[in-house]
Order: structure tokens, then C-alpha cells, then sequence
């Protein structure tokens, strides 16, 4: 299961999957839907981009939006930021190997933090329909469902957010750009600082009540057709630096996910937009502060996710007092 666990930092902020192949739910919205999303995105902030310049003063931020997996279209992106990470003084990033090994030594000696290890098991908790579907979704991602019965609900709604045509890329070793970015550090000598603290997402999860994950998992029990055509888009949208969009389109895809109230599906997803990106993102803003004070040159390698909105990386800056400017 550590591959698993070691998942939960590919998949938040922006997944994608380059096995994922088929029809594109961009390209299956109707007109109207189109010109929906287009309107979502005219007045989002840094809507469009995924490397950005940060100055102010003699400080300068080299901003870089990720995604997690490879893809060989990412050769050209690491190659035009491959100079600024070289001079760099200093590499942030949302994990470094540091915190991953930590993450995984904790998985071993406290399992409790990702299985139920007391109490109901979620064939228990949920009804037989609904586990059925859960038990069929965890066994076409290559987990048993006697191992996805003893999961925390969380985390394996995080897992089968990852669609079948993908779980097997995130875990055969291929390097996303964040990995990448680690990479080329450690051959320049650069060192490297996390932004949070790898436990984040734990006790972010663990803070809401069993209920609240339960529900959390039903909206991440797309329909797997669905799903794909949604990691295909993302895919061609993150590629054409239309991260807004990308953003956006996801609500578009709850509102018509079987079962699930639009209203209901729309709460739980502004819950979730609330808790994994504005506020870590803010949280990430005083990290990148506090590191200005001793380094004047920073690379930030984050999830593009975390670049856009009002509440987005780029935008702090910019009410901060930073010039930020997109890199062509």
C-alpha cells in the first residue's frame, strides 16, 4: 500500500495521467456549456499561464504550475526553466524527498492515520449498493476490496479519484515535473525546502467527520467513462496553459456526475477548493515570506491549480506588492 500512499502527492491540486486517451470532455461540452466556462474564466486572475516572474526589490520568484505525472510533452517546460532552477539559491516545493520518505515511514508505524484500525469498516457504513460500487471502483485500480473496506474514507476517495487508465502510470516510477524539478535540484546542488509540513493533508482530512468524507467520496465516484474524458481534457488544457478553464470545467463535470444533487455536488466542492488550495495557499505565501528574508532567488514548483483565483499563489503576491509577469 506505500505506493499507494505515496500517490496522495500526485493526485491533490491538479491530476492528469498520459495513458488516459479517448475523447476529451472539453471537446464534448455543448455550445452554451463552452461559453459557460469561457465567461467563468474572463475575469479570473492569472487564469491563463504556467511560468510566471516574481520581483520586488532585488527578490525574484521563478513560479512554475505542475502537474504531477509524466507526460513527454513536459520535456519542452522543464527545458525553458531549467536555467532559472540552475541559479536558483533556493528550490520550493509542496513535497521533497525529505517529507516523502517521512510520509512513508509514518504509514509504516502509524497505519491508523489511512486504515480503520477501530470500528465499522465502510462496507458497514455504507449501503450495499453504494460499496458494491466502491469495491468494483477500488478492484479495477488494482485494490482489493477487502483492502479498500478498511481505507479511511478520504483517502480512498483520493484514490479513486485517479481514473483505471491511470493508476498503473502514477505508480510505475515515470517522473512527473515536480519529480523532475527534484532531479535537476539535486544534480545542480540547490538546495531544497517544502512548503508545508508533509502531515497537511492528514489532519485536513482527519479534521472532517466520517459523514463529511463519505459524501466527499461519492463526489469522487465519477462514472469512469466520465472520469477519463475528464483526465484527457485536462491533460490538452494544462498543455495549452488554460488552467482556468481546467479548474472550472470540473464543476461543469459535477453538476452532471448520476446520482449526485448539483447543489449538494457544488457545496462539496467549494469545501474542497476552500481547504486544498486558497487556505494552504496561503499558508505557502507566509513560507515563501519568510524565505525571501535569506535567499534572493527562489524556483517555486507547485500544482498549476494553485496559481489561479483570487486566492491563487500569484495574485497574493501581486496584493503583496510583487511585479509578476507571465515567462513566454
Amino acid at each position: 500500500m506505500l505506493r499507494y500512499a505515496t500517490a496522495l502527492f500526485s493526485i491533490l491540486a491538479l491530476p492528469a495521467a498520459a495513458q488516459c486517451v479517448g475523447d476529451s470532455f472539453y471537446d464534448l461540452l455543448g455550445a452554451d456549456q463552452k461559453a459557460e466556462l469561457e465567461a467563468s474564466v474572463a475575469d479570473l486572475p492569472y487564469a491563463r499561464g504556467l511560468t510566471w516572474a516574481a520581483t520586488r526589490g532585488e527578490d525574484t520568484l521563478t513560479i512554475l504550475g505542475t502537474i504531477h505525472v509524466f507526460d513527454p510533452r513536459l520535456a519542452p517546460i522543464r527545458e525553458k526553466t531549467g536555467e532559472a532552477l540552475r541559479s536558483a539559491d533556493l528550490v520550493m516545493l509542496e513535497a521533497t524527498p525529505v517529507e516523502e520518505a517521512a510520509l512513508q515511514d509514518m504509514i509504516t508505524t502509524d497505519p491508523g492515520r489511512l486504515f480503520i484500525v477501530d470500528g465499522p469498516t465502510l462496507p458497514e457504513r455504507l449501503d450495499e449498493e453504494t460499496w458494491q460500487l466502491v469495491s468494483d471502483a477500488a478492484t479495477q485500480r488494482g485494490i482489493p476490496g477487502f483492502m479498500a473496506a478498511k481505507m479511511q474514507p478520504w483517502y480512498l476517495s483520493l484514490t479513486l479519484a485517479i481514473p483505471p487508465c491511470a493508476m498503473q502510470e502514477m505508480t510505475s516510477g515515470l517522473s512527473g515535473l515536480d519529480k523532475m524539478v527534484i532531479a535537476d535540484a539535486q544534480a545542480a546542488g540547490v538546495p531544497m525546502q517544502a512548503l508545508e509540513p508533509f502531515t497537511v493533508l492528514f489532519d485536513l482530512f482527519e479534521g472532517q467527520s466520517i459523514a463529511e468524507q463519505i459524501d466527499m467520496l461519492r463526489v469522487n465516484m465519477l462514472d469512469p467513462a466520465l472520469q477519463q474524458q475528464m483526465f484527457v481534457a485536462m491533460l490538452d488544457l494544462y498543455f495549452a496553459e488554460e488552467v482556468g478553464k481546467l479548474w472550472n470545467m470540473s464543476r461543469i463535470a459535477i453538476a452532471q456526475t448520476p446520482g449526485l444533487d448539483p447543489v449538494e455536488g457544488m457545496a462539496i466542492f467549494e469545501q474542497m477548493q476552500a481547504s486544498l488550495l486558497d487556505q494552504r495557499n496561503r499558508n505557502w505565501f507566509e513560507v515563501i515570506k519568510e524565505a525571501t528574508a535569506s535567499n534572493d532567488d527562489i524556483f517555486i514548483a507547485i500544482g498549476a491549480a494553485h496559481l489561479i483565483g483570487d486566492a491563487g499563489i500569484l495574485q497574493l503576491l501581486e496584493n503583496d506588492g510583487w511585479t509578476v509577469t507571465q515567462i513566454p
